[in-house]
């Protein structure tokens, strides 16, 4: 098991026991004791689940929650209002556990959402060798490892991605992704690709994209 979790909440108390319990299942641990620090760490890791608390200093769980895209999200809160457990599912939240909390149950909703992000995740992820493309998130990972990269270069990427096997003409590569970049053309699309193939390779020296000459692109 390599699920990573992070778990957003001040009080230390809570956070180390968390930490100590999940850890114990296999589970890798991140924290933030801040909606500002979370949300900084998030630009830069996209764990498997979230576990965020709402009183938080910096940005309120409740402020952070919709800035929060592509991962299930569990509020552990000592908030017991309703209405407030309602609008925050409704928000976005996969689910809602009340503090003081049994661990047991807690790691049982924890089980339940990964496997249906697991489940949902086969559907939209699209793999090739180390490379990885989610059509949810627009994640694109190499070896696990974010590769970042332009509203261009993604859908071209994916178009190649759907189509392993095939070799794409240029014309066809312009037609199918103008609706998602309409601002690429025919001269600036070799530069896109070019882009595209060095983040690719920087990213673990393997190069993912081949030209065929005279024809145009497919995965290598």
């Amino acid at each position: 098991m390599n699920e990573h979790i992070m778990v957003i909440d001040d009080d230390i108390h809570i956070g180390n026991m968390l930490e100590e319990a999940l850890s114990r299942e296999g589970y890798r641990v991140t924290r933030a004791y801040s909606g500002t620090e979370a949300l900084m760490l998030l630009s830069s890791h996209k764990p498997d689940l979230i576990l965020l608390d709402l009183m938080l200093p910096g940005l309120s769980g409740e402020e952070l929650l919709p800035k929060i895209e592509g991962i299930p999200v569990i509020i552990v809160s000592a908030k017991i209002d309703i209405d407030n457990k309602v609008e925050l599912l409704l928000s976005g939240a996969a689910d809602y556990i009340t503090k003081p909390f049994d661990i047991k149950e807690l790691k049982a909703r924890i089980k339940v959402q990964l496997r249906s992000r697991l489940l949902t995740s086969s559907r939209s992820e699209l793999t090739y060798k180390e490379l990885k493309l989610n059509t949810d998130t627009h994640n694109v990972t190499v070896n696990g490892d974010e590769v970042r990269l332009t509203r261009t270069e993604y859908a071209i990427l994916k178009l190649l991605m759907l189509n392993p096997d095939q070799v794409i003409t240029k014309s066809v590569i312009l037609d199918r992704i103008s609706t998602d970049t309409p601002d690429c053309t025919e001269t600036s699309l070799k530069q896109h690709i070019s882009n595209l193939r060095k983040k690719l390779r920087s990213a673990d020296g393997t190069d993912y994209i081949e030209a065929v000459w005279g024809i145009g692109f497919k995965m290598a």
